[in-house]
């Protein structure tokens, strides 16, 4: 988490653009971290601890030690450059709060979708949904967990059916850096899928 200022509150006066992004995946993948690693402000998180309701609902496998869910939106905010502010959405992850992904994604200029590649399978119904939302444009950013394996950005295209042109990256969800790059990529596809 960025500990913000009262100054860092405040949008620049250069920033020209805001721009919607919504950050979207499978419940667990680092949705809530992602924002949280980039957001100059407090982000908002709507986290709540998960009880034995989710018990054979929310599937924990390679979780070890997931003890919160979101359960409505994650909320931050990051300024690239001096003229484009990003304003993030991250969606709950389970499909039971599907419902909330029409209102979220209202005005979104593109979609992160953030996957786990030790659970792969989870991917396929998120993008799904980004289907049925429309020609949201997206990038995939694969969030690297210490046990996950490695794959080339061909053969995950090719195992989530994606087109050519879907970009694929590599990311780090813990880490600011590694995070705003996946950031910058999708915003730079969906600069050329709107143009």
């Amino acid at each position: 988490m960025v500990s913000a200022s009262s100054a860092d509150r405040y949008l620049p006066e250069t920033v020209e653009h805001a721009v919607k992004i919504l950050v979207v995946g499978d419940f667990g993948v680092g949705k809530t971290t992602m924002i949280g690693s980039v957001s100059e402000i407090e982000p908002l998180r709507t986290e709540e601890t998960m009880t034995e309701a989710s018990v054979g609902v929310d599937d924990l496998a390679g979780l070890d030690g997931k003890k919160t869910t979101t359960v409505a939106m994650d909320f931050g905010r990051i300024t690239l450059g001096r003229r484009i502010a990003l304003y993030l959405f991250g969606t709950p992850g389970q499909r039971r709060f599907w419902d909330l992904w029409s209102g979220l994604s209202r005005g979104a200029v593109g979609a992160l979708v953030i996957v786990d590649t030790r659970r792969l399978e989870g991917s396929f119904e998120v993008l799904d949904q980004l289907e049925l939302r429309g020609d949201l444009p997206f990038a995939i950013a694969v969030n690297h967990f210490p046990d996950s394996r490695r794959h080339s950005p061909q053969a995950l295209r090719e195992a989530l059916d994606l087109p050519p042109d879907t970009p694929v990256v590599d990311c780090d969800a813990r880490s600011r850096t590694s995070s705003v790059e996946a950031l910058i990529t999708l915003v730079e596809h969906a600069q050329k899928v709107n143009a």
